[in-house]
């Protein structure tokens, strides 16, 4: 091998662990712990709740991306067999077992160790469960064998704003809840959207999404009544005391907006609807927390 050559070679190396952690998702999820961390904290924050929030986000960071990993692991077979998956390198056999286990194990370490020592235990410990419930209990137990694997694993993905929140506060408290709540309810439309025009790659994988065991048209359903559902749950945050007039005008208009997609997809259904669909439901929540964000240090 050239001088040249190993340069690029390592980079290419780097490139598949990176792609392991599921980079795009993870943004989402650091995003989500960051607006539980800011909101848990009265006013702008000072330096060492800044450098707090900096490390608590490293910490979920190398957890949350422990846990992509060790997911591509145990689903490479699954994932070998869809095109949206199939370039993943423990798919492709570009890592092997050992190094994407080794990989996953020296992140969640890492991570765990930075929120026990410089955060606080429950982060820690919440951060910890999150990481189980989403590689162990979604992957391994409920999503080969449940239609309702998205409902009930949700609880894993909805967890980065209490961690926020309990990085910043030592606690979990109602607030953190809502959000939570939120982003609970808002995990099924968003995935059985992007179920519907990957039935096919769903079928061939034998997963059991709602799409493949009940149908186009009951998934469809579902959507829109997880949507008039998520409606409600954007409310909360007004109604409890955590916002303003202003993140309400934002959540009632992207809420709507929301159930005018899931109505279009019920009455009229089309692979481009629904990743229309599939696509607004990530502006509606990254927007729905920046209302927030701003509302709190607006108002």
């Amino acid at each position: 091998m050239s001088a040249a050559a190993f340069p690029s070679s390592r980079l290419s190396v780097i490139r598949q662990f990176n792609a392991l952690t599921k980079p795009r998702v993870i943004q989402l999820i650091v995003f989500c712990a960051w607006i539980g961390m800011v909101l848990a904290v009265p006013g702008l924050p000072g330096w060492d709740e800044l450098r707090r929030m900096v490390i608590a986000s490293l910490g979920i960071w190398l957890v949350a991306g422990a846990a992509a990993a060790f997911n591509c692991l145990v689903e490479k077979g699954i994932d070998a067999k869809m095109k949206r998956t199939a370039w993943r390198p423990t798919a492709q056999g570009e890592l092997s077992d050992r190094q994407a286990l080794i990989f996953s194990a020296v992140l969640c370490g890492a991570g765990s160790m930075l929120l026990y020592i410089w955060i606080n235990p429950l982060t820690m410990w919440l951060t910890f469960a999150t990481f189980v419930g989403y590689a162990v209990i979604y992957t391994v137990i409920l999503k080969p064998r449940t239609p309702q694997n998205i409902v009930i694993g949700g609880a894993s993905g909805a967890m980065p704003p209490v961690l926020g929140w309990a990085a910043m506060t030592g606690e979990v408290s109602p607030e953190a809840l809502i959000l939570f709540l939120i982003i609970f309810i808002w995990t099924p439309p968003h995935f059985w959207a992007l179920a519907l025009y990957r039935v096919e790659d769903y079928r061939k994988s034998g997963l059991p999404m709602l799409p493949v065991t009940h149908g186009n048209e009951f998934t469809r359903l579902q959507i829109l009544l997880y949507t008039l559902l998520l409606f409600s749950a954007c409310l909360m945050p007004f109604v409890y005391g955590m916002s303003s007039w202003l993140y309400l005008s934002v959540a009632v208009i992207l809420s709507i907006g929301f159930i005018g997609y899931a109505v279009a997809l019920w009455h009229h259904y089309s692979d481009a609807l629904a990743r229309k669909t599939f696509r607004f439901s990530l502006i509606h929540l990254s927007a729905l927390f920046a209302a927030l964000l701003v509302d709190h240090y607006l108002f």
